[in-house]
């Protein structure tokens, strides 16, 4: 099949605005799929993703259609729609030529219908607008379409109304895909170079790599040789996603699949690498991708020590799988050996402990999350730490600065005055107001990252009775007044529980952590005090009674000093045990903490 019937496109949106259905029909329409194997969400082939109803990988299919006479092969590739899944949507428009721009037609524009609309266009993306679920009884595609036009200068006559649940208006978007996506250019050089845009590891057959074949071709047999990590492999098998594994001769100029080539090391394949030819190489690799910078850190230590080893090979399938989420070994004393995780976002955190214990079968706990922080020191030098541990003595430290991110916050406008609160007791300022329609409008403010990254969405999401979304980017690093708050128990620093806060809600958060511990610590035979403290200042304090024995029981009547005697005898035993003593905190105590932090 010649590049001028080959059409490479991704489908992006909010989350939840239909992208998995409306592939599933495409697919269906396409009969990539017969009505026996039909089932919602098809590319989402992880129970998490079933379960939560969102799609975390981004999946490809290709789809054959046949129109005025030509068959076609369409490349489809479905992306996330959560911020925090961004890197995957980045990834998927590096191998596209268009992009299904999807509008739930009830909802209308939301945070991050913008955001990937942005990130098509600076890929020079063909974009095709899409409005979904127009089947709902409170749809409102004209006032939608009206939003698209002021906000996105989208005309609405070129905007597409389709239900993926009933199958309206897909004949109408498969054209407007052919016409409008623009194939793929062609090289005149010839010279084999695919992009790998994804890859996962199979027990079996070693690393499997998705590629986008730019120029040249790929066949079995071939040796094929990695740019960037100068490797080279047999490929043993090349095929196409339809939506299974599907193997085929060879991958030619504009097409997308994928390569088996006996990769055993998971550490042989970089995402964004340049596949060519080991006796026709390329003369330059292509752009590739750039790497993100994890914007959450937390500590993930496996319950039983002994699932260490385990757990960095877990970690080590699952960094092949998401580029974006980073790792490093560190130690903790009251949880011993574990890793340091860098993470895009709250639901990249939650969702990648839960995949390490579901695929590793690895019970973990997770320390407080933080983000990275700038410290200027006392000589003028710059550093960054995205660990409390590693805070400088603060004599050295000359300024305190904490990440910045531009937040855009999409409401219903009777939502506005309820939002500017919030973002003001969140720190945040101001920037400005746009009105999508008379009913919508988009609130634009500048907010500390450490303050989204606790409750800020929930919070959000109470304050609009859901209706609010948010769409964040890093911008840069403001001073701030920030300190380092530490959990004592029993006069020793538990270094799991330590985590930055602004001055002004160290104590809160102080309080919060002593009571909760209070709770969760059982009684000792030793008095045990829990303090928060900022250095040497100690905030708040809870004391746990210690058990006591009646040593006295066994006296009856008699000399009183007897009774004393044993009393003091007591006494001296439990201020002895109090400074040998050791305070076995159980994990359901840090959970609770760590939970609560959340």
């Amino acid at each position: 099949m010649g590049t001028e019937h080959i059409r490479n496109f991704c489908i992006i949106a909010h989350i939840d605005h239909g992208k998995s259905t409306l592939a599933d029909r495409l697919m269906e329409k396409a009969k990539a799929i017969t009505p026996r194997e039909f089932r919602e969400q098809l590319l989402d082939d992880m129970d998490i993703e079933r379960e939560r109803g969102i799609t975390i990988k981004a999946s490809a299919v290709s789809l054959y259609y046949k129109l005025d006479g030509k068959e076609y092969n369409l490349n489809l590739i479905d992306t996330p729609g959560h911020v925090d899944f961004s890197y995957e949507v980045a990834r998927s428009l590096g191998a596209c030529e268009g992009a299904i721009l999807l509008v739930d037609a009830s909802q209308g524009i939301e945070a991050q219908t913008v955001a990937n609309m942005l990130l098509a266009v600076e890929h020079n993306l063909t974009i095709v607008p899409v409005l979904s679920k127009i089947d709902l009884i409170h749809s409102r595609p004209e006032d939608v379409k009206r939003e698209l036009e002021t906000s996105l200068c989208i005309d609405p006559d070129e905007v597409i109304a389709i239900s993926s649940k009933t199958g309206e208006g897909t004949d109408e978007l498969f054209r407007a895909i052919i016409d409008k996506v623009p194939p793929p250019k062609i090289d005149s050089n010839d010279k084999l170079k695919a992009l790998v845009f994804d890859s996962v590891y199979d027990s079996f057959r070693g690393v499997i790599i998705y590629l986008r074949v730019f120029d040249g071709e790929i066949k079995k047999g071939d040796t094929i040789f990695m740019m960037k990590k100068r490797c080279s492999y047999e490929a043993q098998e090349v095929g196409v996603f339809a939506p299974k594994m599907k193997a085929k001769d060879k991958l030619g100029t504009g097409e997308v699949g994928y390569c088996i080539a006996n990769i055993k090391s998971i550490h042989d394949v970089d995402i964004g690498d340049t596949v060519t030819l080991a006796e026709n190489q390329a003369d330059s690799p292509l752009e590739g991708y750039e790497q993100p910078a994890p914007m959450v850190f937390c500590g993930l230590f496996p319950s039983d020590n002994t699932e260490f080893h385990p757990l960095r090979v877990a970690l080590d399938k699952l960094q092949l799988n998401d580029a974006s989420f980073t790792f490093e070994p560190e130690t903790s004393q009251a949880l011993g050996f574990g890793f340091r995780c860098g993470f895009l976002g709250l639901l990249h955190m939650e969702i990648t402990q839960e995949r390490l214990e579901r695929e590793s079968k690895i019970s973990l706990v997770q320390t407080v999350p933080s983000v990275t922080y700038e410290i200027l020191t006392t000589k003028n030098n710059v550093i960054k730490i995205s660990n409390p541990e590693k805070l400088p003595p603060v004599t050295s430290i000359k300024e305190f600065r904490e990440p910045i991110v531009k937040a855009k916050i999409i409401v219903p406008s009777e939502f506005i005055g309820a939002i500017m609160q919030l973002s003001e007791e969140e720190r945040g300022t101001y920037i400005g107001t746009e009105y999508l329609s008379d009913k919508r409008a988009i609130l634009t403010y500048n907010l500390p990252l450490a303050e989204i990254i606790f409750d800020f969405h929930d919070k959000l999401k109470s304050s609009t009775k859901g209706y609010g979304t948010l769409d964040y980017e890093l911008v840069g690093f403001e001073q701030s007044d920030l300190v380092k708050l530490d959990t004592l128990v029993g006069g020793k620093r538990v270094d799991a529980l330590s985590s930055i806060v602004h001055r002004k809600e160290a104590e809160y958060r102080g309080r919060k952590i002593v009571k909760k511990l209070k709770q969760k610590i059982d009684r000792h035979l030793f008095e045990i005090p829990i303090q928060a403290a900022i250095g040497s200042k100690v905030i708040s304090r809870e004391t746990i009674r210690p058990i006591s024995k009646n040593v006295t029981a066994k006296c009856y009547g008699g000399d009183v000093t007897r009774k004393r005697k044993l009393l003091e005898k007591q006494k001296e035993g439990k201020k002895r045990m109090k400074t040998v003593g050791q305070v076995q905190i159980p994990q359901e105590a840090f959970l609770s903490i760590l939970g609560e932090s959340e």
